[in-house]
């Protein structure tokens, strides 16, 4: 109340007045001296700073379909010479999950995350959201943003999630139908492979899997600039998808 009855009394000043001594009169103090006050003046008024230092955290619980994963450190190649991007050491595309969610519900079922903690996994490349604590940095994304499980050094053995597929690239043509040879720059991007593996499927409206129509061993063709690339040990590429981002299966 003293507060604002202070201000309200300096407005009323002409601008030249407000910088020399004065007295103004306050029902609950009286009497004060504009050029004379001190911190004892008004003792019960309290100021604080106005910057508030948040408390450090050490730990991020992740709710609803969300994972925590701790992302893994940039590396030219794996061991076994795999987890590249095609454009090399961008970022990683890969980390451990260290907590998830309580799940989704869709219809009147409830859908638990598809990853358990502990969980080695391979991401899309610009999901979730990055945090540090503990001295490593994190990601939290959604369980849909999850390419899939990958527990060895070989990207072969990619265990895709939800709608996803994975590919295997067929090689690109290196000479055109009237015999020229292409150079590495000028080498068209296939658009097709063979799938490797598939996912379970999307949710239906009741929280139910439906199953893909691709399968393992077939010859598909997709969407040229869809999905996220990779290189395997034996320096095969491949590419991880979503089945609606196939166009067609090759016969």
């Amino acid at each position: 109340m003293a507060t604002s009855q202070i201000t309200a009394s300096l407005r009323n000043l002409p601008a030249f007045q407000r910088f020399q001594p004065s007295t103004l009169q306050f029902p609950a103090v009286g009497r004060v001296r504009i050029g004379t006050l001190t911190p004892n003046s008004f003792p019960s008024l309290v100021v604080k700073a106005a910057t508030v230092v948040a408390p450090k955290h050490t730990t991020v619980r992740p709710l609803g379909d969300r994972v925590l994963v701790k992302i893994k450190d940039a590396e030219e190649q794996t061991e076994g010479g795999i987890l590249l991007p095609a454009t090399a050491q961008s970022k990683p595309q890969g980390g451990e999950v260290v907590a998830v969610g309580e799940g989704k519900s869709v219809g009147k079922n409830k859908v638990n995350v598809s990853v358990k903690t502990g969980a080695q996994v391979v991401y899309s490349k610009y999901a979730g959201t990055e945090v540090e604590f503990n001295g490593s940095k994190h990601l939290i994304l959604k369980d849909d943003d999850i390419i899939g499980i990958l527990e060895t050094d070989e990207v072969k053995d990619l265990k895709p999630l939800n709608d996803r597929v994975l590919i295997k690239v067929a090689d690109a043509e290196e000479k055109t139908a009237g015999g020229l040879f292409l150079t590495g720059a000028t080498q068209e991007k296939p658009s097709i492979g063979t799938v490797i593996a598939v996912g379970p499927g999307p949710l239906d409206e009741e929280g139910n899997r439906k199953p893909l129509s691709i399968i393992s061993g077939n010859t598909v063709m997709y969407s040229k600039y869809a999905g996220n690339d990779f290189k395997g040990k034996d320096k095969s590429k491949y590419i991880v998808l979503r089945a609606s981002e196939v166009m067609g299966i090759l016969s």
